[in-house]
């Protein structure tokens, strides 16, 4: 069974109607499989192992699931093949990389501590502390993929951002 299979048909007519359209699908799955990555190590390492605190698991989670993110953008979503350029797209990738896990570490932090003032218990502080990771990179998800289209990984032919808006 296809992926198209799982796909309203309205979506498929427009993926199939613009590059734009189809980037940003594939980009979005690429975000979905680097969040449940992501997640599931902040869970698991925070909220049941309690191997370190709060923002070193999100800081681990993160540096973990930023890599298949950039392959899978890479070469899936933009379609780019060979050796990565390292100033056009590796310095830009894991520079925008930071900026999440910077955003991510200071919710995730605020998320604790709020938790830890409020007397949550460990499941209610571990579903903030993921909560407050995923909203941080929420944040960032559009603009990074506008930065990934037009300036990353963009080709001279891809067609505009608003025409997807359309």
């Amino acid at each position: 069974m296809s992926l198209r299979s799982f796909v309203p048909r309205v979506i498929l007519n427009r993926l199939d109607s613009s590059d734009t359209a189809l980037k940003a699908f594939k980009y979005t799955v690429a975000s979905v499989v680097s969040v449940v990555i992501s997640q599931a190590i902040l869970f698991l390492s925070f909220g049941v192992l309690h191997l370190w605190s709060a923002t070193t698991c999100n800081f681990v989670a993160v540096a973990v699931s930023a890599l298949p993110s950039y392959y899978m953008n890479r070469a899936w979503a933009w379609g780019k093949t060979g050796k990565s350029h390292i100033l056009k797209e590796i310095v830009p990738f894991w520079g925008l990389a930071f900026l999440g896990l910077i955003l991510s570490l200071w919710a995730v932090a605020a998320a604790d501590h709020f938790s830890t003032v409020h007397q949550f218990k460990n499941l209610q502080v571990a579903i903030a502390v993921n909560a407050a990771s995923i909203g941080a990179f929420g944040v960032l998800w559009i603009g990074k993929f506008i930065i990934f289209n037009k300036v990353l990984f963009a080709n001279k032919d891809d067609s505009d951002l608003v025409n997807l808006l359309d």
